[in-house]
């Protein structure tokens, strides 16, 4: 019986699953780091004022990226909402797949949007990082955030947007700085 057929399949295999982690490791260290910045922007005929920042960090299988919003009220009162959310690579080049739970055989899987969870992914296109949210409500109605990070000279520009029913709905642009 022949082994060698088996063994060199099973290597070349290997080093077939590997290329993508070298190649996806090349393009995003420059990424990496932690970004502050505030917008201003118009919602519903009111100016609003948001602080906001993002940190971005490789892990084993990918990379975990944190994001923080500060809204601030008229009345002084504030309130921050923080999201962290690991990606690991697709099966598609520079499409990245959320790791938000992990299933019954241990592997890090997205959340279920048919159950009011939302599903996310990442885009890595050139110089920007693209992350995307779909929630679909209880009567099937749908929302799609969008998180453009292009790397800039100064740091990270950041373009925000939100569509219900594919109608847009808000739109926020602002430059976070490279703070580490």
């Amino acid at each position: 019986m022949n082994t060698v057929g088996p063994i060199l399949r099973s290597l070349c295999v290997s080093i077939f699953l590997m290329v993508p982690a070298i190649l996806w490791a090349g393009n995003f260290d420059r990424f990496e780091g932690t970004y502050t910045g505030e917008a201003e922007f118009t919602f519903e005929g009111q100016t609003q004022r948001r602080d906001m920042s993002t940190t971005i960090r490789a892990t084993k299988a990918g990379f975990t990226l944190v994001w923080t919003s500060v809204t601030y009220k008229d009345d002084g009162r504030s309130k921050a909402k923080t999201y962290q959310i690991s990606f690991v690579p697709s099966a598609r080049e520079n499409i990245y797949t959320s790791a938000m739970k992990t299933n019954v055989f241990g592997k890090e899987v997205p959340l279920d949007p048919l159950k009011g969870e939302p599903f996310v992914w990442a885009k890595l296109e050139g110089d920007t990082l693209s992350v995307f949210s779909l929630y679909i409500d209880e009567t099937g109605d749908y929302e799609i955030q969008e998180f453009h990070r292009t790397l800039v000279e100064q740091g990270l520009a950041l373009k925000f947007r939100l569509f219900k029913q594919g109608a847009p709905q808000k739109e926020i642009q602002t430059l976070l700085r490279r703070k580490d």
